[in-house]
Order: structure tokens, then C-alpha cells, then sequence
């Protein structure tokens, strides 16, 4: 065998060694000083590099430029050589397509990720805390230990929805893992025995009163350096959320000078579209566990739905004539629990407003709540508009439909 590698041209030889994994390649440039030379070739390092950890240029983990592709592998497997490697090409995968993601749409969230933990760092804090972490949550924190977030943007003081932070507090088996300040504080932990992840409601935290984040059943392997497929609830989260972001199911709302990440979704069957007489609606919800409280009936899951309205281009179009212009008058809801009628509301305005429409200017946005007694509901209505102003109705009132949208508990609990 080594006879006939030897006697192959450069090509052949190239694309033989491009087909076998790593280990083989160090195998093969043992056999004799030509083998080495083929197996030493940067170019088939640097394809290597790509495929494993999407390296496009020769780096260490933290990120330190290197002379070469073939060091670069050698130093990224001592590195992480206590890890199960494809749980490490997985975990990286997960943090490069959220901080693509960032870098392309969000980059002042990207620029407050923090460097990588030690393996000393995270001993220190298992013993601090007497906790073991969970294989995948731990190598998430080699790579980004949180975020940094500036003075301004300290989430004691801060209102902003998406100043989520990763920070290790201690709370029996568990450890604080996120938080977010909006207008309630809402904790997310991480049980490092079984690996699952809770966020907390609106009641004391207990393990009663405690959700799972990520179907049970997904989890697996968390402690087991030998298992097939390491995943818990943190790795699976985190992988969830970049695919929501990657796939314009959530996307950033911009607020005043402020900016976000709107967990509200953007697309079907989540998100709602209806247009009437030119007005177009825009309906979808979220769960909202802080919000919720699991022991009481009427209160056990708490929903927020954003509706978003604007006026076409066209403008307001009656019977054939064109208005610039519409106000909203009425509002008439039907909230269902499960296919029981809950709540009907018919009332003034929305939030105290009447918002006035003009074509091609950006949309009225409102959000509000309904508490429900099931963790699946709906919410269907119509708005009363007329056209022109209510001070100056150009026309009689017209209803704007409200496509029917889901209040659903969702899988995985953002």
C-alpha cells in the first residue's frame, strides 16, 4: 500500500489524502519522508480547517492569528481534547451562526460578547458553586463567557427586552444562566444534574413554579464523554434562537434610539396578515412566563400580542375612491381558550390611542395581553375605521379584519 502511494502523482496523492479524516492523514505521513510531505501540505489543512471549524483563516480558539492551517488543527484539538470532538464542531457552529447573524443585523449585541472561560475558570466555579456543569453548557462558556454589557446598559437599571445576560449564580442544583429586565425580571436556569433549563413565573421560585425551556425528550447524554449526540436544554436553546434569527422568524425592532431583538414572530403561520380597504394588519403572540402563574386557573398562561397596522402605498380604497388617509375608531376581539369562547371585548381606541394611518409610513405598533386557563388560545376581531380623520370622516365607518392568530405554548420557552 505504501508502494503504490508513493508511486502516485501529486494530484492523485492529494485527492486520496483529502478523503481521509486527520488521524489517518498523521498515520499515513509516518510511512516515509514523501507521504510526509504530501500530509503536511497546508492547502489540505486549510480544507480541513473549513469543513470541522469554518476556519477561514489559520487561528486559535481565542482567536490569535497563526502561521499555518495545519498548527491551527493541532492547537484547536489540544485545546478542547477533553471534549468529545463533534460535540466541539457543534458547539462552535452554534456560536458562529449566532455571531454571523449578529455581525450582519445586530453588531453593537455582537461587540458585548465576552472571551471564552478557562478550563480553570469553570472548575473554580463548579467547586464554588458544588455543581457539575452539563458537557455541551460547559463548552458553550469555553467559547463566550456571557456578555460584557456597558455601564449605561446595566440590567438593574435598564429596560431594554434584549439585554439578556449569562452569568453563574447558585441556586441548589441549579445556576442562573440568563436574565432579562423589561418590564418584569424573567431568570432562566440550568439544572446541571439532568441538564434541562427552566425559566422562572410570576410566583417565588420553586420547582413547581418553574417551566422547561426544551421538550425533555431531546435531552441527552449531558455528563457522558462516551455518549452519542451530547445535547442539553442550553445547547439546544441557543441553536433554536439562531435558527429563529437565521430564518427572519424573529428579527430587531428599532424603538426611539434603542434597538432589540423582537421575540413577537414575523412570519406565517405565527404571524397573521389581513389587508382591508388598504389597510393592512399585521397579528402575532408570544408566551410570556413571567407574566404567568402556574396555580392559578385564570392566570396559568399569560400571552403578549403585538398588532401591527399601516396603510398601503395606494391608500385607504372605498368603492373605488382613494382617501389619503384613515383613523382608527373601535376595537372588537374574540379571545378563545382552547375553542371556548374566554374574553369578547368591544371597546374605543387601543391603548388609549387612535392611531391615524397615512400611506407608505411605517406601521402603528401595540401590544397587549391575554391571560388564559389553557396553555392553546386564539385571538380573532376587527377594527373600525373611518376614512380621513375622525374629526373629518370623509365617509362612513368600515371594519378592518384580523385574521385569526394562535396563542400557543411553544415548544421551546424564550
Amino acid at each position: 500500500m505504501e508502494k503504490e502511494l508513493d508511486g502516485l502523482g501529486y494530484l492523485p496523492l492529494r485527492i486520496i489524502l483529502s478523503k481521509l479524516s486527520p488521524s489517518d492523514i498523521i498515520k499515513v505521513s509516518c510511512a516515509n519522508k514523501r507521504l510526509r510531505g504530501s500530509a503536511s501540505d497546508d492547502s489540505l489543512w486549510a480544507q480541513i480547517c473549513y469543513q470541522e471549524l469554518q476556519l477561514s483563516t489559520p487561528q486559535d480558539d481565542h482567536g490569535n492569528p497563526l502561521p499555518c492551517f495545519m498548527l491551527a488543527y493541532q492547537l484547536w484539538r489540544e485545546a478542547f481534547s477533553m471534549y468529545p470532538w463533534p460535540l466541539v464542531k457543534r458547539v462552535k457552529r452554534c456560536w458562529d451562526k449566532l455571531k454571523k447573524w449578529f455581525n450582519n443585523n445586530f453588531p453593537e449585541a455582537e461587540a458585548t460578547l465576552r472571551r471564552g472561560a478557562s478550563e480553570s475558570d469553570i472548575e473554580q466555579l463548579q467547586t464554588l458553586l458544588k455543581v457539575k456543569l452539563p458537557l455541551p453548557t460547559r463548552l458553550l462558556y469555553r467559547f463566550h463567557d456571557g456578555q460584557e454589557l456597558p455601564d449605561k446598559m446595566n440590567p438593574k437599571t435598564a429596560s431594554s427586552s434584549w439585554l439578556g445576560i449569562i452569568g453563574f449564580s447558585s441556586r441548589s442544583k441549579c445556576i442562573i444562566v440568563a436574565s432579562s429586565f423589561a418590564s418584569s425580571r424573567k431568570l432562566f436556569f440550568l439544572n446541571c444534574t439532568n441538564g434541562q433549563l427552566f425559566v422562572s413565573t410570576r410566583k417565588p421560585l420553586t420547582d413547581n413554579e418553574m417551566i422547561p425551556c426544551v421538550p425533555n425528550t431531546l435531552i441527552r447524554s449531558v455528563h457522558d464523554l462516551y455518549g452519542e449526540e451530547q445535547q442539553d436544554a442550553m445547547l439546544l436553546w441557543l441553536e433554536e434562537h439562531g435558527r429563529r434569527l437565521e430564518n427572519g422568524i424573529i428579527k430587531v425592532r428599532k424603538e426611539g434610539d434603542d434597538r432589540s431583538i423582537n421575540l413577537f414572530p414575523e412570519v406565517p403561520p405565527l404571524c397573521v396578515t389581513t389587508v382591508t380597504n388598504g389597510v393592512q394588519v399585521r397579528a402575532s403572540a408570544v408566551f410570556v412566563p413571567e407574566f404567568s402563574d402556574l396555580l392559578d386557573e385564570a392566570e396559568k398562561f399569560v400571552f403578549a400580542y403585538s398588532i401591527r397596522m399601516s396603510l398601503l402605498p395606494e391608500g385607504c380604497v372605498i368603492n373605488g375612491m382613494t382617501f389619503g388617509s384613515c383613523q382608527l375608531n373601535r376595537r372588537h376581539w374574540i379571545i378563545r381558550a382552547d375553542e371556548e369562547v374566554v374574553s369578547s371585548v368591544d371597546d374605543e381606541a387601543v391603548i388609549g390611542k387612535f392611531p391615524l394611518l397615512h400611506p407608505g409610513e411605517g406601521e402603528f405598533v401595540y401590544q397587549s395581553c391575554s391571560p388564559l386557563p389553557s396553555p392553546s388560545g386564539s385571538v380573532e376581531g376587527h377594527f373600525t375605521f373611518v376614512p380621513g380623520r375622525l374629526a373629518d370622516p370623509r365617509g362612513g365607518p368600515f371594519k378592518v379584519q384580523v385574521a385569526r392568530f394562535p396563542l400557543e405554548m411553544p415548544d421551546y420557552v424564550f
